[in-house]
């Protein structure tokens, strides 16, 4: 599914048109994108968990040349999924 699909399952479900549902998923697209940005974590009870990990540097390799290079650390934006969305899914 990608983000135009979600619009129109959105608009279905909520009983919305389709600006309306495309204004609700951007906003709760840019509400979670601040909140790592700012450092917060986002827990949807029963969905899951979107956080940001810090990744350490570390060394490389660079698959063309085989010389060595070192690899910045970094913020990582991740998801764990809720027990109620796993326990759908694998049903």
């Amino acid at each position: 599914m990608n983000k135009t699909e979600l619009i129109d399952a959105v608009a279905a479900k909520a009983s919305l048109n389709k600006k309306e549902a495309s204004a609700a998923v951007a906003a709760v697209i840019d509400t979670i994108t601040d909140a790592l940005v700012n450092g917060d974590k986002v827990q949807i009870i029963g969905f899951g968990t979107f956080e940001v990990k810090k990744v350490a540097a570390k060394e490389g390799r660079n698959p063309k040349t085989g010389e060595s290079i070192q690899i910045a650390a970094c913020n990582r934006p991740a998801f764990s999924s809720g027990a109620a969305l796993k326990n759908a899914v694998n049903k």
